[in-house]
């Protein structure tokens, strides 16, 4: 405890990139714990699917999109939801719906911005994309 001080006087650009992550983890942490939009794993987006007949939207670009996607997913842009050019989603507004990017770190936006539109229940599907195929769980080409 007491080399704390000389450290922080010896080297203050690492000691406030230090407290700069310090604060950024903590922010998210919170942000993402107090928010609307959860996370799932794949066999609960499964189970909402199949069970809860829920909607899934990939927010990727419509080349990738047609490379491979979850079977009847609905390819919205990130941009379009932000402008709330949903378009079709909007009468899905009280079914469960989850949201897909590549590998599960652009969809929070989104999904936040779909639960401020309204929409009841909005999740994120954990690992996007990448973690539905390396499980091998069918993806449909094309559309």
């Amino acid at each position: 405890m007491q080399d704390i001080m000389p450290f922080i006087s010896s080297h203050p650009v690492l000691s406030l990139a230090w407290v700069a992550l310090l604060i950024a983890v903590i922010f998210t942490t919170f942000k993402s714990r107090f928010s609307k939009v959860r996370e799932i794993t794949r066999g609960e987006a499964t189970r909402l699917i199949n069970k809860e007949d829920a909607v899934v939207v990939d927010v990727r670009q419509r080349e990738d999109f047609r490379r491979g996607h979850i079977a009847n997913s609905l390819n919205l842009l990130a941009s379009d939801i932000k402008n709330n050019n949903v378009g079709e989603l909007s009468k899905h507004k009280a079914q469960p719906v989850i949201v897909v990017c590549a590998n599960g770190t652009s969809a929070r936006e989104s999904a936040e911005n779909l639960s401020k539109a309204g929409f009841e229940t909005v999740y994120t599907l954990k690992e996007g994309i990448a973690g539905w195929s390396s499980e091998n769980l069918p993806l449909a080409r094309g559309k």
